[in-house]
């Protein structure tokens, strides 16, 4: 292809207002015939609701009556058959047996404590400690040595009986904190 001079072309004339205007034909005024013929429709059945209405508004309704029969009820008695005598012999044996009651007392293995995270960072522990206050629970954050190093452990408790602490993990793990382990407290 040949390479064109576009230096030497001249500029094409910009179009004025006048000649950029172009003048649209008319649209119509008039309803469209689909536009008529709902019309012509929709008065028609108005026309004829009206006529259904004046018709019926003198004629009285209907009620038919009905007779209805009655019927002699007579009350049967049913008459049940006695009781069998009892052919068992526990029944006897039981009105004259004692029950023995043991006397027993309920050990508690001792106070209970529920971890729910430990972390590397302290900001991570406070943070976890903010979200379980807004449950309304007090937690408390502890130091600990480990073997890779310092850890904050997220700590509840202590708990006198080890229902109370599953009380209070329930209550956790329905507002999304969750893994919280209880252990003894030693």
């Amino acid at each position: 292809m040949a390479n064109q001079d576009y230096v030497s072309k001249p500029r094409p004339k910009k179009k004025t207002a006048k000649t950029a205007v172009r003048k649209s034909a008319p649209v119509g005024i008039g309803i469209s015939f689909k536009n008529k013929v709902i019309i012509v429709f929709t008065l028609i059945a108005i026309i004829g609701f009206g006529y259904f209405l004046w018709v019926i508004k003198d004629q009285q309704p209907v009620v038919e009556t009905t007779k209805t029969a009655q019927k002699n009820t007579i009350k049967k008695t049913v008459i049940l058959p006695e009781m069998p005598a009892a052919k068992w012999s526990y029944q006897k044996g039981l009105a004259a047996k004692e029950v023995e009651q043991g006397q027993y007392e309920v050990v508690d293995k001792g106070p209970w404590k529920m971890q729910c995270a430990s972390f590397k960072l302290n900001s991570q522990a406070q943070e976890l400690k903010a979200k379980i206050a807004f449950v309304g629970i007090e937690s408390n954050v502890v130091k600990s040595q480990g073997k890779n190093g310092l850890w904050y452990k997220v700590i509840l408790g202590p708990y006198k009986h080890k229902r109370s602490a599953e009380r209070d993990r329930h209550k956790l793990k329905r507002n999304n904190v969750n893994y919280c382990q209880i252990w003894l407290w030693r």
